[in-house]
């Protein structure tokens, strides 16, 4: 990648911008549309279809005929393997074509969209084609007179609402499982992150995805994720979003025919740094990233940091000095290195948390206002304490809370007073402490002297208020998949 290979395609018109309903591109039942505005310059990029009701049950009606033929759910698991292989080649492929898009709608920074996009897309997509031939049913253990067999089937229709920071890896955790297994599904990205992922839809078509399988309707949360989530003929709901919009999906689903609803809610994530640390540098280093990375629009960011009371004010220098001279701008520049806050109704509700707070190391302020666009300076803030509104609450954006802790008790005490339990991280070079603490966290990840790595092969899910089911791994198979028991008297 150079910067005049992503020029090329940053200068590229976006074009007419339509959804994906039973294999063919099309507009709004209503003919409405959406403005969007690219967080890089406050520039209109493309008119977004704004769908209705109607639009939904269009979409839902594709799915479940789809289904019901058993074009998809019918086909042999090699062929389906084929399919979804060649789809992720094509991602591939065109993946900074599909990183540029992405970044213009929702404003990462390229160097890291380039991996977490498309390519993670890819990799999502590969990993769960590679397991299609491999899930097997069961017989289960009875008397010599008795067959009993356990079948795994899909569900039938998936709808999925996936969010604006990471659109194509989110949306490839959620979709790639569920059509692996044979469901056909309807995916509604964020209004303020839908072109990279139309893009990516209309290449599962060009990879031989059978048309109506893969379903994409944009708009409004309010019209078209309730109307995803109140359908009759919507099985299974997947959601990446806010604790609020979860609730409501719950409720959505209760009304309607009590579909099977799986939430994950986002975290306040602790990461905690003993003075035991062999290697201060590096964890200082980790913090920075584990936070302002995507301008800390990441569900795992590690937006608590807990530092134990004998190296706390040298650590804290530390995060100061390399924050300061992390470059943020625009985000296609190969160079920067924190991009755009999503939006500016984003970048104001991040402010806005900062409102009274008087001990900012660094950071604090709206930045390259002259652009158009949204940027913030990476912000640290000191000497919080546990019942901070600021410690408490999820900002999802550049800022980082800063806590003393005195001994490991006290650690745990305070990552565990959260709502949310999401992910969290520790720096130690006693192993035996590194185990406690694993075990003591009441979150989904623990990182141990790393944050932020992973892959497709162990599951992402949160305890407590952060939600339930796991994205990731064979684990996520789990929630597309019914279990149906044959009974055969011999």
């Amino acid at each position: 990648m150079n910067q005049e290979q992503v020029d090329h395609f940053r200068a590229q018109p976006v074009g007419a911008v339509k959804m994906i309903i039973g294999g063919a591109s099309v507009e709004a039942a209503t003919g409405r549309t959406l403005a969007v505005v690219s967080p890089i310059d406050g520039q209109n990029i493309a008119a977004l279809p704004n769908a209705t009701e109607d639009d939904v049950s269009a979409a839902v009606a594709a799915s479940r005929a789809c289904f019901d033929s058993a074009i998809w759910a019918g086909m042999a698991p090699a062929a389906r393997k084929r399919v979804l292989l060649n789809w992720a080649d094509l991602i591939e492929k065109h993946a900074l074509e599909l990183a540029v898009l992405g970044v213009r709608d929702n404003g990462t920074e390229l160097s890291m969209a380039l991996k977490a996009e498309p390519m993670s897309a890819a990799g999502t997509i590969r990993y769960y084609a590679e397991a299609i031939d491999k899930i097997y049913g069961e017989i289960a253990p009875t008397d010599s007179s008795t067959l009993a067999l356990i079948h795994k089937e899909p569900v039938g229709v998936v709808g999925a609402i996936v969010p604006w920071n990471f659109p194509l890896m989110i949306s490839a955790w959620k979709i790639a499982p569920a059509l692996a297994m044979g469901n056909s599904v309807v995916l509604k990205p964020s209004e303020v992150a839908s072109l990279s992922v139309l893009r990516m839809v209309a290449l599962a078509l060009d990879a031989g995805l059978p048309a109506g399988v893969l379903n994409v309707v944009t708009g409004e949360g309010p019209v078209v994720g309730q109307a995803l989530a109140k359908s009759m003929d919507v099985d299974a709901l997947v959601f990446t979003g806010s604790g609020n919009v979860g609730r409501k999906l719950m409720e959505y689903a209760a009304q309607s025919n009590l579909k099977r609803v799986f939430l994950e809610l986002g975290g306040k994530s602790p990461h905690i740094v003993f003075d035991d640390t062999d290697d201060l540098d590096k964890a200082a280093q980790a913090v920075v990233g584990g936070i302002f990375r995507n301008s800390g629009q990441v569900c795992i960011a590690g937006s608590r940091l807990l530092v134990q009371d004998s190296i706390h004010d040298a650590f804290v220098d530390k995060i100061v000095a390399l924050t300061r001279k992390m470059r943020v701008g625009d985000p296609l520049d190969v160079n920067t290195q924190i991009g755009a806050v999503s939006s500016a109704g984003h970048l104001e509700h991040v402010l806005s948390a900062l409102e009274g707070v008087q001990s900012i190391a660094t950071g604090g302020n709206r930045l390259l206002q002259e652009t158009g666009g949204s940027y913030m300076q990476p912000t640290i803030v000191t000497d919080m304490s546990a019942d901070d509104s600021l410690v408490r609450n999820e900002v999802f954006g550049p800022v980082l809370t800063v806590s003393r802790f005195t001994d490991e008790a006290d650690a745990v005490t305070q990552a565990n007073n959260s709502e949310l339990g999401l992910a969290s991280g520790v720096w130690t070079s006693n192993l035996s402490r590194a185990h406690r603490m694993i075990a003591a966290l009441r979150a989904g990840v623990v990182h141990v002297n790393t944050y932020g790595g992973a892959d497709n092969t162990v599951p992402l899910g949160g305890f407590k208020q952060s939600g339930n089911g796991h994205d990731k791994s064979l684990h996520a198979i789990d929630k597309f998949i019914d279990k149906k028991t044959a009974w055969i008297k011999l």
